[in-house]
């Protein structure tokens, strides 16, 4: 029946050997390969992709880490402001009391100082006037005096000054 068509069966089952040796050395030598070559390729994308992946969790983790540590360094940063600011109102407490402090102790001595020199100033003016009240005596006694009886008087003061003591 293959010979009705004008076809050799010899030649038709040669052909069919050829093809099929053909078609198993296409395929054992390129196609196999050309298969390794493009599974290789999928496996090389494949790990790429991966590491891709991969390189992008450590990146956003690399990311949220810095973001804490920016957090942490800005409330750090307010409470080291914030202690600062307690410590220079302290400070600044502590600066006014102690200048309130002195103020009170000058102004105390002031006070100290103002009484002694009032207490200075009584006295000498007690001196004064008990000189001027003796000068005045001594001039009203002078004239009410004679002279004869003058030295006698004095004399008798001096010694009278002498034994007690001076006292004003």
């Amino acid at each position: 029946m293959v010979e009705a068509l004008g076809i050799s069966l010899t030649e038709f089952i040669f052909y069919v050997i050829n093809f099929l040796l053909l078609v198993g050395g296409l395929t054992k030598f390129l196609y196999k390969p050309f298969l390794n070559v493009l599974n290789s390729r999928k496996q090389s994308i494949q790990d790429a992709l991966d590491d891709a992946a991969l390189l992008n969790r450590k990146a956003d983790e690399k990311m949220e880490n810095y973001n804490k540590r920016i957090a942490n360094a800005e409330a750090e940063g307010r409470e080291i402001i914030k202690e600062a600011k307690i410590k220079a109102d302290a400070q600044a407490r502590k600066i006014v009391e102690d200048a309130n402090k002195q103020a009170g102790q000058i102004m105390s001595r002031a006070q100290e100082n103002i009484e002694r020199e009032k207490e200075k100033a009584m006295e000498e003016m007690r001196h004064e006037i008990a000189a001027l009240a003796i000068l005045a005596a001594e001039k009203i006694v002078e004239k009410e005096i004679q002279n004869i009886g003058q030295e006698a008087i004095v004399d008798d003061v001096i010694r009278q000054a002498r034994s007690n003591g001076w006292q004003n």
